[in-house]
């Protein structure tokens, strides 16, 4: 990680002159982002771009193309001798540009400034389907959370209705789905043995150099792991095989949704199995095939992500703007990958997966290092975290009784036995963090989940752990107000969403109370909550007020259900029928609805 002064050729390139000043006639790869570009660790096109740099590829970048007129972004860089990337962006494209009720939302968190008119609804579509008439025998790899959560049948809320996989809606080639170092390394691995093989699908340009076609991406990525692709039923390799499973199909699914919620069980546990089956869906008279994924990194290949010459910063380009995102994470530091919670409402396991990647502590401690060099930090990491502050290094006991299980969440219905819920490692990086030089405090700004912290882990040195690193939290590292997210306080309706009996929100309270006292600390615990969800009747929120106002909480931290693609609550909200049991569940969806069980966290408003 660079902290010196930098020069432009610190980044990848964004224009024709930057790759000039490089040396460059073409590009290997092209990247089109829907974010601005920040090269930094937190920002997926950045990774990939380095990663794949890391490899000895040309890669540059095009962040934010102009969608309209005459595509001169778009054409820019020219054709890259082996695909064109489509990065939708950190957050999914609809999320983060409208709220629950579908209004937009005051600001884009990833464009500079916070502007709204630099990013269209839906890029990975609009980007590809440019690309495709600009570029029609170029292929094109689809990226990101948005294509990963979308890279089957879904339900799309904000224009309410079920869509097929996005590759039915832009012609693209490949989707690599999930976290996406495994899948793009292999896939640029078998792209250069095609090309020393001069293989016959290959093209030449006007100088002679190979350049990868469409037919031959799709012929070398056929049984890539972790990929989605389109064909036609006698171009699935080997034929539907005993061991695929073969989901119901997108128009049997559009006739009977209760079909949808029995496709969606299979869909959430193979994403979360180590030893995962094809999956397959006729749409429109060809088939999607979901190639299972690979395993997880281990911490030594999620450390060459981390430990790649990223310079941290936004582009020389964004001077002077502020880009909001990036200022929210510029000091902090991800500890981890993934996340076991598995809660109903959430998209990481379908994107991250349930296990648990941990980057070493002496990769942590370089990034943190890096970090105390940049100009304007003044001693206060923001976070030490990750999709759940306090899941570091913890696995499975016994490695073949997970390789075994398809259970989406290792903590609920109860905490299973073979998890390992050490916290003695988070705390040993806590407390190196904080002995460093020009180090003056370290706060846990990811979510907490206090259920592991109050388990009786029937091992007397874990509970220990457990103990000591709650009172090290709250005395060390809380800035004024802990976060932390118990959702609702109806254990019905907590239970649907995979959350903790809300009698242990209240003992971790107590504790976040005493502990405070003891220690002469004023700080508060601030509870999310959510309306609206599956389950969730008006009965349901006015006892939540009335619990919330009992507790003294002003409520400040909500949200209305907002039904994102591929997660169990969706799927309960837009087929109403739970996946797992296939019994009717009732949602909240009219707007009316939907403020009426909202308004119930403001019962100390007077309207």
């Amino acid at each position: 990680m660079n902290t010196t002064p930098h020069q432009l050729t610190d980044w990848l390139p964004t224009t024709k002159k930057e790759m000039e000043l490089r040396g460059w006639e073409q590009a290997d790869v092209i990247l089109f982002s829907a974010d601005a570009y920040v090269d930094h660790p937190a920002f997926g096109a950045a990774v990939i771009g380095r990663l794949l740099e890391s490899e000895d590829l040309r890669v540059a970048i095009v962040p934010q193309p102009d969608w309209h007129g005459d595509y001169r972004d778009f054409k820019k860089l020219g054709r890259p001798r082996l695909f064109f990337g489509i990065s939708p962006g950190c957050m999914d494209s609809m999320v983060n540009k409208y709220t629950a009720a579908r209004r937009l939302r005051s600001e884009d968190a990833y464009s500079p400034d916070g502007r709204h008119d630099l990013r269209p609804e839906y890029p990975t579509i609009v980007y590809t389907n440019i690309l495709r008439k600009l570029f029609p025998d170029v292929p094109i790899v689809l990226g990101g959370i948005e294509a990963s959560l979308r890279r089957v049948m879904h339900y799309d809320y904000w224009q309410e209705r079920f869509r097929p996989s996005i590759l039915c809606d832009c012609d693209a080639d490949l989707i690599t789905y999930g976290m996406g170092e495994k899948p793009t390394l292999e896939l640029v691995r078998r792209l250069h043995e095609a090309i020393g093989d001069f293989h016959p699908l290959l093209h030449y340009d006007e100088m002679g150099e190979p350049c990868i076609t469409r037919l031959l991406l799709q012929e070398v990525a056929k049984e890539l792991p972790q990929t989605t692709w389109l064909c036609k039923k006698e171009e699935i390799p080997g034929g539907i095989k005993e061991d695929d499973i073969v989901l119901h199909s997108f128009e049997d699914c559009l006739r009977e949704p209760k079909l949808h919620a029995e496709n969606f069980r299979h869909i959430e546990e193979e994403s979360n199995k180590i030893h995962a089956q094809r999956l397959l869906q006729e749409t429109g008279g060809k088939w999607v095939v979901v190639n299972p994924p690979f395993p997880p990194l281990t911490s030594e290949e999620l450390d060459q992500s981390f430990d790649l010459p990223y310079t941290r910063l936004p582009h020389p380009k964004y001077k002077g703007k502020r880009i909001p995102a990036y200022e929210m994470i510029k000091f902090s530091v991800t500890l981890h990958r993934g996340c076991f919670g598995g809660c109903a409402f959430c998209t990481i396991s379908a994107h991250q997966g349930k296990f648990i990647v941990s980057r070493s502590k002496e990769s942590i401690l370089r990034e943190v290092k890096a970090i105390t060099k940049m100009p304007d930090f003044k001693g206060y990491l923001s976070d030490l975290g990750g999709p759940s502050a306090n899941m570091y290094m913890m696995r499975g006991k016994r490695q073949e009784v997970c390789e075994k299980c398809k259970r989406p969440s290792c903590i609920h219905p109860a905490i299973c036995p073979n998890l390992n819920g050490d916290h003695r490692p988070l705390l040993d990086i806590y407390r190196s963090v904080d002995a460093l030089p020009g180090i003056k405090k370290s706060f846990i700004g990811s979510g907490v989940r206090y259920d592991m912290l109050l388990h009786d882990w029937k091992d007397e040195a874990l509970n220990k752990a457990a103990k000591e690193y709650t009172k090290e939290l709250i005395t060390k590292h809380v800035s004024g107000r802990l976060k932390v997210a118990p959702e609702h306080t109806s254990d019905t309706v907590l239970n649907i969403m995979r959350k903790p009996s809300f009698s242990l929100f209240r003992q971790f309270k107590s504790i976040f109370d005493r502990t405070c006292r003891e220690a002469g600390l004023r700080q508060q615990i601030i509870p999310y909550f959510i309306s609206s969800h599956p389950g969730c009747t008006v009965r349901d929120m006015q006892e939540l007020a009335a619990i919330t106002k009992q507790l003294d909480f002003k409520l400040e931290q909500v949200q209305d259900f907002t039904p994102t693609p591929l997660t169990v609550s969706t799927t309960c909200w837009a087929t109403g029928y739970h996946p797992y049991t296939l019994e009717p569940i009732f949602s909240a969806k009219t707007p009316q609805e939907k403020k009426k069980q909202n308004s119930f966290f403001f019962w100390y408003k007077k309207n």
